[in-house]
C-alpha cells in the first residue's frame, strides 16, 4: 500500500493488487450504443494535474497489471495516477517532493520504484509500496535525465547532468560505479538496452553500448543545424535498437541509423510549422519538445510548442495524423503506455516565447488519447 505519511494528492490505496483483464475500448464509451452515438473519440483530462509546467511523463512498465502514470513538473513535485484503460478516468494515488524542479522520471523494471531527477542536483528513489523516498545519486549541477538499465550481468541507474558527466549507480552504494566525462552539458538522453544516445549542448551526439560494461562507441555531430531538444531510440523488426530520432528547436526531426545500410536511410523532415506564411511572408516555426516511438507499431509521435501532436511513419516517410485543432499552450512531453493503447501528452508553457507570453491563468493539463489505430503503419501496397 501507499503509506509513510499523509498526502494531499489522493487517498493511499493498494499498489500492485491484481486487476481483472479488461479489453481496450474507446475512452468514454460506456456501452456500444453510446459509442455509436458519439463516434468522435475525445481525450480525457488527468485529474489533479501539476501546478507548473510538466517536464516528463512515464507510464508504468508492462510487468504490472495496472496502468500507472508518473509526471514530474517545475513545481518540484512528482505525481502518480492510476489509469482505467476502459474509461480513461484517472485516480490520483500519491505524490512526492524534490527541493528543485523535476526534469526527469523513470520506473524500475519491475514497476515498484520510481526515480526522480531534479535541478537540486540529486536523484531520489520513490518506493511506491512503502511511499518512502531515499537519495540514490548526486551530481554537481542539475540532473537532466535518469534511466534504469537492466542488463544480464548488472542493473544500474544511468544519470546525466549539466555538470558534463554521465554516471552509473548501484543504488545501494553512495558513489557511482562508472562515470563518463562528456564535452558539454547533457540536453537530451534516451536508453533502450543495449543502446544509449546522449545529446549535448553544441549539437554533439554520443552513442554508448551498455551490455557487459558500458562503453562509448561513437561520437558525431547532429545532422540538424540548430540545438537538439529531444531524442528517442527506435528498433528494427528483430526488436534490436538500430537508430534514433532527434528533434530540434527549429521544427525539424532527423532519423539517424547508427550503421546505415545506405546513406539515404538517414533523413530529416520538417514538422511543427505553420501552414503557409503570415502577412510578413514568414513561416512560424516551433520547437519539437518530445519524441516517442510506439511500442508495437514502431511509428512515432512528436509534440511541439505549436500545441499539436503529430504521428508519423518513418519507414513510409509520411504523416499519419495530426491534432487538427491545437491546444492553447505548447505540448511539453508525451508517453505511450506499455501496450501502446494510450498516448499521454502534457499541455503547459515551455517558455519558448519568453516570460512576456506566460499567462498564469492558463493551467497545465495532462490528456490521454486512445491511439492504437492512429499509429498503425501506412499500408505500403
Amino acid at each position: 500500500m501507499f503509506g509513510g505519511g499523509t498526502t494531499t494528492f489522493g487517498s493511499p490505496s493498494a499498489f500492485g493488487a491484481p486487476q481483472p483483464t479488461v479489453q481496450p475500448v474507446q475512452f468514454g464509451a460506456t456501452n456500444p450504443a453510446a459509442a455509436q452515438q458519439q463516434p468522435q473519440v475525445r481525450d480525457f483530462e488527468v485529474t489533479s494535474p501539476p501546478d507548473d509546467s510538466v517536464s516528463c511523463l512515464e507510464f508504468s512498465p508492462g510487468t504490472i497489471p495496472q496502468i500507472f502514470l508518473i509526471a514530474g513538473s517545475w513545481d518540484n513535485q512528482v505525481r502518480c495516477w492510476e489509469v482505467d484503460r476502459s474509461t480513461g478516468k484517472t485516480v490520483p494515488k500519491s505524490m512526492q517532493s524534490m527541493t528543485g524542479p523535476v526534469l526527469d522520471v523513470c520506473w524500475s523494471d519491475e514497476g515498484s520504484k520510481v526515480f526522480m531527477a531534479s535541478c537540486d542536483k540529486a536523484v531520489k528513489c520513490w518506493d511506491l509500496g512503502s511511499n518512502s523516498v531515499m537519495q540514490v545519486a548526486q551530481h554537481d549541477a542539475p540532473v537532466k535525465s535518469c534511466h534504469w538499465v537492466k542488463a544480464p550481468n548488472y542493473t544500474a541507474l544511468m544519470t546525466s547532468s549539466w555538470d558534463k558527466t554521465i554516471r552509473f549507480w548501484d543504488t545501494r552504494t553512495p558513489n557511482p560505479i562508472l562515470s563518463f566525462q562528456v564535452p558539454e552539458r547533457c540536453y537530451c538522453v534516451d536508453v533502450d538496452y543495449p543502446m544509449a544516445v546522449v545529446g549535448v549542448a553544441g549539437r554533439g551526439l554520443i552513442i554508448y553500448r551498455l551490455d557487459n560494461t558500458p562503453v562509448e562507441v561513437k561520437r558525431m555531430e547532429s545532422p540538424l543545424k540548430y540545438q537538439h531538444r529531444c531524442v528517442s531510440i527506435f528498433k528494427d523488426k528483430q526488436n534490436q535498437p538500430t537508430g534514433f530520432a532527434l528533434g530540434s528547436v527549429e521544427g525539424r526531426v532527423a532519423i539517424q541509423y547508427v550503421n546505415p545500410i545506405q546513406p539515404k536511410d538517414n533523413f530529416t523532415f520538417k514538422c511543427h510549422r505553420s501552414n503557409g506564411t503570415n502577412q510578413q511572408g514568414f513561416q512560424d516555426i516551433y520547437a519539437v519538445n518530445d519524441i516517442k516511438f510506439h511500442p508495437s507499431h514502431g511509428t512515432l509521435a512528436t509534440v511541439g510548442s505549436d500545441g499539436r501532436y503529430c504521428f508519423w511513419d518513418k519507414d513510409a516517410r509520411t504523416k499519419l495524423k495530426t491534432l487538427e485543432n491545437p491546444v492553447d499552450q505548447p505540448i511539453t512531453c508525451c508517453a505511450f503506455n506499455a501496450d501502446g493503447q494510450i498516448f499521454a501528452y502534457a499541455v503547459s508553457y515551455d517558455w519558448s516565447k519568453g516570460h512576456e507570453y506566460y499567462n498564469p491563468q492558463k493551467k497545465p493539463q495532462i490528456l490521454l488519447h486512445p491511439c492504437f489505430d492512429d499509429l498503425k503503419p501506412r499500408d505500403k501496397r
